[in-house]
């Protein structure tokens, strides 16, 4: 059972959600977990205005994702970050590049599901899922989100990010907060989540 974990990060926030969606995936036995990231549209020179290129070299390690690695996973998890109750521009162009996968049907049955971040606890996190979703239906994935048998979601002792849609993070108006640690556990217990359910189907 493959399981590919999918993701675009600009400073990290979700790149270390990745790593636990991947980490939680794993536990499930015979899960083989990768990650990829979806290839950067914007040039070094934007990046470091934005002073995103050093934070993007801590994960520059991880493989670039292309088109023709999605048919060869059983499920696909993708992580992006919000932009205005959106997916990044980054992952919308990879996923627009996936029109010859739908006219095959190649993604038709294969698990899908989708984290993110936002900066502000109301900045779109649900929408971004939700219309996220949107694409995995034209696919013809089975859609997975984030149970409330994980009850840290519900929690009001912090500000924390979480929906029943998927797991996120609330990075900060300029990025200083990094995933806690109840946000690292959703990512895990989605990422086990889907392995569960994807053995359950291969089988």
């Amino acid at each position: 059972m493959k399981v590919l974990v999918v993701f675009y990060s600009m400073y990290g926030h979700i790149y270390r959600m990745a790593e636990a969606v991947k980490e939680g995936a794993g536990r499930v036995n015979g899960a083989e977990v990768h990650l990829c990231r979806v290839p950067e549209t914007l040039s070094d020179e934007i990046l470091k205005k934005m002073e995103a290129l050093d934070a993007q070299k801590g994960f520059a390690h991880v493989p670039v994702c292309k088109v023709a690695d999605l048919p060869t996973a059983d499920a696909i998890i993708f992580g992006t970050p919000t932009r205005f109750g959106n997916m990044c521009g980054q992952m919308r162009q990879f996923l627009d590049a996936t029109g010859g996968l739908w006219a095959k049907g190649a993604l038709v049955g294969k698990v899908g599901s989708v984290f993110t971040s936002s900066a502000t606890q109301h900045g779109g996190q649900e929408s971004t899922i939700l219309s996220f979703h949107t694409t995995l239906y034209h696919q013809g994935m089975i859609v997975v989100g984030l149970p409330y048998a994980f009850a840290g979601q519900m929690r009001i002792d912090e500000i924390t990010g979480g929906s029943p849609y998927g797991a996120s993070t609330i990075a900060g108006g300029q990025g200083e907060r990094m995933p806690s640690e109840n946000e690292l556990e959703a990512a895990r217990y989605q990422g086990r989540h889907v392995a569960e359910i994807t053995a359950k189907l291969v089988r």
